[in-house]
C-alpha cells in the first residue's frame, strides 16, 4: 500500500463510517448519479467504489461496469454485494498513486470508455499522478468523470478525519486535468445547500464526522437542494465536477 495515500495502512474506520452513513441516503446518491449519468458511456470503470453506494446505479444505462477500490476489504464487499449482477465485468484493486502503473495493471490499460472517480483524488498527495494513471486506462476519446470537494476555505475537521489532502475549485481542477493532457469539456459545482452544514459542523462546531441526523435531513431535503443548484446555475457548491476527454 502506498504511503502517499492518507489513512493507510490499516483499516478505514472514518471512511467506512461515512460510506455507511451515505448508504442510508439513497435520494442523495441518486441525485449524484443522475448528475453524472449523461457522461457514463461504453465500458466503465468506477475508481474508489467503496461499499457500492453509487455502483448500485451504474448498470441503469445498460453498460458494462468494472468496480474497483484501493482497499481489498472493500473489493471483497463489492464482490459479495454485486455477485451475479448482469453487466458486472469484474471487481479489482486499483491504486491510483502507484508508480510504474503500466507494470502493475497491464490489463487495465486503454480499456475503458468512461472512468468515474468520485471523492477519490483529494485523498492522494500526488494528484497529478492519479490523473495520469486514469488517462492510461482510458481509450482514445474516453472520458474521465471526476468529483472532488470544493473551496480551500471549507477545509476543516471533516477533511482531516477523512484523509483529504486538499479541496479544489473549478479553475484548479481544470488546470490539474489539462496538465494531465486531458481536454476539459464540462465543469460545474454540486450541492450548494450542503455548504452551510459542512461549514457549521466541521469548522464552527469542530465535529470530526458527519452527524447522522444532519445527513438524514439532507437526504430528505434533496428535492430542495436540487432546486437550489438549478437556481444558482451550479456556480457554487460543496463539490466540483469535471468531465475531461482523453
Amino acid at each position: 500500500m502506498d504511503p502517499e495515500i492518507a489513512g493507510l495502512p490499516g483499516t478505514d474506520p472514518a471512511g467506512l463510517g461515512t460510506l455507511e452513513l451515505f448508504a442510508h441516503a439513497p435520494l442523495f446518491n441518486r441525485w449524484l448519479f443522475e448528475t453524472i449519468q449523461p457522461y457514463c458511456k461504453g465500458s466503465l470503470l468506477e475508481i474508489g467504489s467503496g461499499i457500492g453506494n453509487i455502483s448500485a446505479f451504474l448498470w441503469k444505462g445498460g453498460i458494462p461496469v468494472t468496480l474497483s477500490d484501493l482497499r481489498e476489504e472493500y473489493c471483497d464487499t463489492l464482490r459479495k454485494r454485486f455477485s451475479g449482477q448482469p453487466g458486472l465485468e469484474g471487481v479489482c484493486r486499483v491504486d491510483l498513486a502507484m508508480e510504474n502503473f503500466e507494470e502493475h495493471y497491464p490489463k487495465l490499460l486503454h480499456r475503458f470508455d468512461s472512468i468515474v472517480a468520485l471523492n477519490v483524488v483529494e485523498h492522494i498527495r500526488e494528484d497529478s499522478l492519479a490523473i495520469a494513471n486514469c488517462k492510461k486506462m482510458l481509450k482514445p476519446g474516453g472520458q474521465l468523470i471526476i468529483l472532488v470537494p470544493a473551496y480551500r476555505f471549507l477545509f476543516n475537521a471533516f477533511d482531516r478525519t477523512l484523509g483529504h489532502f486538499r479541496r479544489y475549485n473549478k479553475t484548479s481542477l481544470q488546470k490539474l486535468l489539462e496538465t494531465g493532457e486531458l481536454a476539459v469539456i464540462h465543469t460545474q459545482y454540486f450541492n450548494f445547500a450542503g455548504i452551510a452544514g459542512w461549514w457549521m459542523s466541521g469548522s464552527v462546531l469542530k465535529k470530526k464526522t458527519i452527524p447522522r441526523l444532519q445527513l438524514s435531513l439532507f437526504n430528505t431535503l434533496v428535492p430542495i437542494m436540487r432546486l437550489a443548484d438549478t437556481l444558482t446555475g451550479r456556480r457554487v457548491g460543496l463539490s466540483v465536477i469535471a468531465i475531461a476527454k482523453n
